[in-house]
């Protein structure tokens, strides 16, 4: 099958590091790195913790810088006594274009439901952002044979009561929990027949044409060495990078994945 003429998504996802200077310097060190030729081809966001966002909001919109801002969560009520939490209103005041749903840290360790992250994906997009809807299975059900069934059960459900016109328009993020932050990669063939399992589900849930024009993430390890075989998979259009979008020289190289193909 031929690679599909979908523009990637490359989307760094900080989680808890970087301090706001930090994060000044590494999105500005990033802006320097990448080129024209380079946003032409690939869209690129990043997610930094909370409490840098309005610091990468200023700095990227004041040097006219073409990467999107992203958040890595918000919950689901526009105002209220929620202690702690980020309402999906606040972070479209800050020009945010993309929030992470589901990613499997907020259901491994937070304990967010199936539910909960259907709800989050309807109240991004109530307020005009992009949800990027993860998904992805544990090593051991991995070794049961039940990476299909899990991926296909949480893209269901992530997707419920929303239109085929939405769902279309999403990113979904395949990422494998084993291959999270261990160094591990899936190989480009294993990630490639999962995110077909997505792609399926999506025509199953909303017809041949959201299919067609939804955005499949890949994300576990990723980094510049292995960017370019598995962004070449006819189902990958992108991918959700954690550790090396830390670092701006191997974030930026990820961008770059073409000049390594």
């Amino acid at each position: 099958m031929a690679k599909s003429t979908r523009t990637p998504l490359i989307s760094g996802n900080w989680k808890m590091h970087h301090n706001h200077f930090e994060a000044i310097q590494t999105v500005q060190k990033l802006a320097y790195l990448l080129h024209k030729d380079d946003y032409e081809v690939v869209d690129v966001s990043v997610h930094p913790p909370f409490t840098d966002i309005r610091s990468v909001q200023t700095v990227l919109e004041a040097d006219d810088t073409p990467i999107s801002i992203g958040a890595q969560h918000c919950y689901i009520e526009e105002k209220g006594a929620f202690t702690g939490e980020v309402s999906p209103a606040m972070l479209a005041k800050l020009n945010v274009e993309y929030v992470i749903a589901g990613h499997s840290e907020r259901r491994e360790i937070f304990g967010e439901t199936d539910d909960l992250i259907n709800k989050k994906v309807q109240a991004i997009l109530k307020w005009g952002m992009t949800p990027i809807l993860c998904c992805g299975e544990t090593l051991e059900e991995r070794e049961a044979g039940g990476t299909d069934e899990k991926v296909s059960g949480q893209v269901r459900a992530g997707l419920a009561g929303l239109t085929p016109e939405q769902v279309g328009g999403l990113v979904i993020a395949y990422e494998p929990i084993w291959a999270i932050g261990t160094g591990r990669t899936a190989t480009a063939d294993d990630a490639q027949a999962t995110c077909k399992v997505v792609r399926d589900v999506v025509a199953e849930v909303a017809g041949a044409d959201a299919a067609a024009s939804v955005r499949i993430q890949y994300g576990g390890s990723v980094k510049p060495s292995n960017a370019a075989e598995l962004m070449a998979q006819p189902d990958i259009d992108g991918a959700l990078v954690g550790g090396a979008s830390l670092v701006a020289e191997d974030f930026a190289g990820i961008v770059q994945f073409r000049q390594n193909s």
